[in-house]
């Protein structure tokens, strides 16, 4: 079994009514809902923060497509939609 850190924050009476409501509709305790919670939003962020290093991992690369050009590319696509709508 993974080892298990206590973390102690304070929450304002509104955002703890929405924990313990959450957490009772998932049949779970209010501190499983905040771990669970906790997991997933640094889950998130970290699979962003991935994705935005793979970016500027490509940019580095020199993979990237300089701002005028994707200027000009867009221009021409919104030419040819006001060209066949009007």
């Amino acid at each position: 079994m993974a080892s298990l850190y206590p973390i102690h924050t304070e929450l304002d009476a509104e955002t703890m009514a929405i924990v313990d409501r959450v957490a009772r509709r998932r049949g779970m305790s209010s501190q499983a809902f905040a771990a669970e919670a906790i997991r997933r939003a640094a889950e998130s962020d970290d699979d962003f923060d991935a994705f935005i290093q793979a970016g500027v991992d490509a940019l580095d690369r020199g993979e990237g497509i300089a701002h005028d050009q994707v200027m000009a590319e867009l221009d021409g696509m919104i030419a040819k939609h006001r060209a066949r709508c009007g």
